[in-house]
């Protein structure tokens, strides 16, 4: 080889291995994806993996910089997404399959539940002389604007044998939702199981007193809350998502595990926490909502078709649909990881 032709060479190899080095780097030095985030309400113990995927760097280590913003409930949360304002979002997946029914919405699927049973319950005081959800008839019920666990009483009390006429409704706001129940001007308040039921013991009233009558326990089918996707996100940033669900993932296992540190953390991100109370909280959502025997089997973030049918059902008692819902209508599971992958440690 004459020395010409091995300089060339050595040229190219050079260039070669100096293209490399510098994709290396450039990928190393690669910026974060930034993704908008919303959740349905100001933090407490219920957005513990969320608050551990941010706090403990998994969201980092994903490649992504998570900025959370507070919507205002599940509908608020749902038109964020549509909107484009928000890339991913917690909501009611019930509420998401009411409004994907509405000509012309965009096609918002959810791609993780979080509760895999829906916190919806009455919450009634035994002194009153509530303790099942039979003794509610001829009883006050007071119920919140907005609220949207009263939107599957029709179907709960139908597979109970209760007559619901004989329940009188008392529409009421949320700021006297529990002192209302407090003070007996109400019989028993709708709402969700780790909210209400969790804030009245607060308030003072004996743990013996409080029935917690919660719709899944009653028969009720109904997933809960569930993150949801701009399709043109998903479209755009599949990786970006699966890796948000794996850092939320993370953070649930943590919660999981470590209970106590995760309510001292989800406390320093509130204004005016207190540290039993989440910790309270937090636990009734994973008994309750979260660690269910569903879970346990097939692992976290998923939906059972056959479930999800009877479900919508339910929820068909209070709502007319104009075409009826398939899960695949609603549910897009394929950033998740394979069922070994979301298994409970």
């Amino acid at each position: 080889m004459t020395s010409r032709c091995f300089l060339t060479s050595l040229l190219v190899v050079l260039g070669l291995v100096f293209g490399i080095v510098r994709c290396a780097g450039a990928d190393e030095t690669r910026p974060p994806v930034a993704i908008q985030f919303s959740l349905d309400r100001p933090i407490d113990a219920s957005a513990a993996p969320f608050v551990l995927a941010a706090t403990r760097g998994l969201f980092t280590s994903e490649g992504l910089a998570v900025n959370t913003n507070i919507a205002n409930g599940s509908p608020d949360g749902i038109a964020r997404v549509a909107a484009g304002s928000s890339d991913i979002a917690l909501v009611d997946i019930n509420e998401l399959i009411r409004f994907r029914d509405k000509p012309g919405t965009p096609p918002i699927k959810a791609v993780f539940v979080l509760f895999n049973k829906a916190p919806y319950a009455i919450i009634a005081r035994k002194s009153r002389g509530v303790r099942l959800l039979s003794d509610l008839e001829g009883k006050t019920l007071g119920v919140t604007e907005g609220d949207l666990s009263i939107r599957l009483w029709p179907a709960l009390a139908r597979q109970n044998g209760i007559k619901a006429a004989s329940v009188k409704q008392s529409r009421i706001s949320a700021a006297v939702r529990e002192p209302m129940l407090s003070a007996g001007q109400v019989d028993a308040v709708t709402g969700f199981s780790y909210l209400s039921g969790v804030n009245l013991r607060d308030r003072g009233i004996p743990a013996d007193d409080l029935a917690v009558l919660r719709y899944a326990d009653y028969g009720c089918e109904a997933y809960g809350f569930a993150l949801i996707v701009n399709p043109a996100f998903a479209a755009a940033r599949p990786g970006s998502v699966k890796g948000f669900l794996r850092a939320v993932m993370a953070g649930t296992q943590l919660a999981i595990q470590e209970p106590e540190r995760a309510a001292d953390e989800v406390v320093s991100r509130m204004d005016d926490g207190s540290r039993d109370l989440e910790l309270e909280r937090l636990r009734a959502v994973i008994r309750d909502n979260i660690l269910t025997s569903e879970v346990k089997r097939n692992g976290l973030g998923g939906i059972d078709p056959a479930r999800f049918d009877r479900s919508v059902d339910q929820i068909a008692e209070d709502f007319k649909f104009q075409k009826r819902p398939a899960t695949a209508d609603i549910f897009d599971d394929s950033f998740l990881p394979a069922r070994g992958g979301r298994a409970i440690d």
